[in-house]
């Protein structure tokens, strides 16, 4: 390990461990949180952006590390939740700081598997592969299983709402990775997708023969499901109150801003499927293929129509609050049986 590398264990409660990761010639500051490790090693991403402070990158790690914990719970895998938040600053040297990241990782002798996630590119997992063996950087695969997860909790919704799937419209928000892929698998559908990148919308939609709108349209498009693919925070209360869908199914995490957006979603009757199940399938794909050894995921991402249909049965509760509880409720019988 460089010997400028510093890994120093933080102190924090209600997570299995903490840590920050330091290596001053590159310019890397970053937190890895694990917040549960009792039912195998720790699954999440590597989230890259400016934070004000450390406190709120860990805020942020934090949060997304039980996000994750809940996601594989409901997937049924033999892992838990973490989280990578680093922090982006205008001296960061990428390449000689993800290689380094890779390095802590890999001094945690497996307990944590990571992949990417908002910020961080395809070349920063390729320097993390460098000198970590549970780095998972082929994002092409991860983001398949993504989509067909996602078709997974569409049927429940169109169950739910007693509708032929083939006649729901769609909207996908941001097609990157993930939402390229969700396009993909949902080509047989009428869909209106957008894209910051105007170039990547066009082509995205020729290839499915979708409408492109306004970025600042899309979350109010006039459509039976909306499929959030981008940044997270974007369902925010005034958001619902303008939505026109009926269902949302999310691919991107943490999609929901705040307690007023979840309760807005049960007060309109919106169907929500939470992202912690509809995002589910890269997670379940990486820790079944290398932690589990499983050769088919495929039954594994196919079961959350499974848990989708569960939680829109209790449509009069708020879906994030009904996904913890499923997931509490796995994990304790799972601790039980072991012990």
């Amino acid at each position: 390990m460089s010997a400028s590398l510093r890994i120093e264990e933080l102190k924090r409660d209600h997570v299995a461990r903490a840590l920050r990761v330091t290596h001053a010639p590159s310019g890397l500051h970053a937190l890895i949180v694990l917040d549960e490790l009792s039912l195998g090693p720790a699954a999440g991403g590597v989230r890259t952006r400016v934070y004000e402070s450390e406190d709120l990158a860990y805020e942020d790690a934090a949060r997304l590390a039980r996000a994750m914990t809940i996601k594989c719970a409901l997937g049924h895998l033999d892992a838990g939740g973490g989280k990578t938040t680093v922090l982006l600053h205008e001296g960061l040297k990428r390449r000689d700081a993800f290689r380094a990241l890779g390095e802590a990782v890999e001094s945690l002798g497996g307990e944590y598997h990571c992949a990417g996630d908002l910020g961080t590119t395809s070349a920063d997992l390729a320097a993390m592969a460098e000198t970590c063996s549970t780095v998972h950087h082929d994002e092409a695969p991860l983001a398949k299983s993504v989509a067909r997860g996602m078709r997974r909790c569409a049927e429940a919704i169109a169950n739910a709402l007693e509708r032929d799937l083939a006649s729901l419209r769609l909207a996908v928000q941001g097609v990157g990775a993930i939402g390229e892929a969700v396009a993909h698998e949902f080509r047989d559908h009428e869909m209106w997708i957008a894209d910051l990148d105007p170039e990547r919308a066009e082509r995205v939609a020729s290839e499915v023969s979708a409408t492109v709108v306004e970025p600042s349209a899309i979350l109010c498009a006039d459509v039976d499901i909306l499929m959030p693919c981008a940044v997270g925070g974007v369902i925010t209360e005034q958001v619902v109150r303008d939505m026109r869908a009926v269902a949302l199914c999310p691919g991107a995490n943490n999609v929901v801003a705040d307690v007023g957006g979840a309760h807005a979603l049960v007060v309109r009757h919106i169907a929500h499927v939470p992202d912690t199940v509809s995002s589910a399938g890269a997670v379940i794909d990486g820790i079944g293929r290398t932690v589990m050894g499983l050769s088919n995921r495929e039954p594994l991402i196919d079961r959350l129509r499974e848990v989708a249909a569960l939680i829109l049965d209790r449509a009069g509760e708020r879906a994030d609050v009904v996904a913890a509880q499923i997931a509490m409720h796995h994990i304790r019988e799972v601790r039980e049986r072991r012990a």
